[in-house]
């Protein structure tokens, strides 16, 4: 196995792994500082098509983690990428929040309400969901709408507790629709670490993707040839990973695991 500190970058989930609400997890402040000290490649990965780039990184800052935008990526973001790339003329109905719609119109994607006007119907979570947007978006796929996932999570950690996430609202419109889900564009597709690894202009094998996450974090992986590491701070138990096919490289119950190996506190 290679040495934890032979890596070229490190990329991150935010949710479970870098924080919890508003809170750094321990040891995440000392892992940063290192890395960058050291001049590796730093990354923050995460599935959140809630907030932007922007939001994600004024948060790390609140909690006095310095980190560019350009360090940040999200489904959200990577959902305008993914239009403007693959289908720059397409009209989307999106079943999400502001910060999605905010993403696609940076990439110059056109964004449309109406639902036979829609070419394509992209969902995140929504925590304003309602039987209207789902018969909105059955509408609009009915029509001949291709349906994306921002995401595959089943449900989100916050402090209070785990909320649906955006895949159980993909699978009722599927469902309603009588269609099937065309890709999911975040993590763990394909396209979204290509993305990253265009990003950071460093080949597969020296990074280390860390998160908390198994069916997301972990297969982002598995799925691009890079090394991974699980932390045990999010939503994956121990008991669960003796459970699961999935399996990472490393297991870590805190980023200390991880400090330890770079012999710092």
């Amino acid at each position: 196995m290679p040495d934890l500190t032979s890596f070229e970058a490190y990329f991150f989930d935010l949710d479970g792994t870098i924080y919890i609400g508003e809170t750094l997890l321990p040891h995440v402040q000392s892992t940063i500082s290192y890395l960058r000290n050291k001049n590796k490649k730093v990354m923050f990965l995460t599935n959140t098509s809630i907030y932007t780039r922007l939001d994600c990184q004024k948060r790390l800052q609140r909690m006095g983690l310095d980190a560019s935008i350009d360090e940040v990526i999200t489904a959200a973001y990577i959902s305008g990428l993914y239009f403007q790339e693959f289908n720059p003329d397409a009209h989307v109905l999106v079943i999400g929040e502001e910060a999605i719609k905010e993403e696609l119109q940076r990439c110059n994607v056109v964004v449309t309400e109406n639902p036979s006007d829609a070419t394509h119907v992209l969902v995140g979570l929504d925590r304003q969901f309602s039987y209207e947007k789902l018969r909105i978006g059955m509408r609009a796929v009915l029509n001949g709408a291709q349906l994306i996932a921002a995401n595959p999570d089943t449900f989100c950690p916050t402090p209070d507790g785990i909320i649906p996430d955006t895949w159980g609202i993909a699978k009722a419109i599927e469902a309603a629709g009588t269609t099937n889900i065309l890709t999911v564009v975040g993590k763990p597709s394909i396209y979204y670490i290509q993305k990253v690894l265009e990003r950071v202009g460093v080949r597969a094998e020296q990074c280390l993707m860390v998160g908390d996450r198994l069916e997301t974090d972990i297969m982002l992986g598995i799925n691009s040839g890079i090394k991974t590491a699980l932390v045990l701070t999010g939503v994956t138990t121990i008991h669960q990973l003796e459970d699961q096919r999935i399996k990472p490289d490393y297991v870590f119950s805190t980023l200390g695991d991880l400090c330890s190996q770079f012999k710092i506190g």
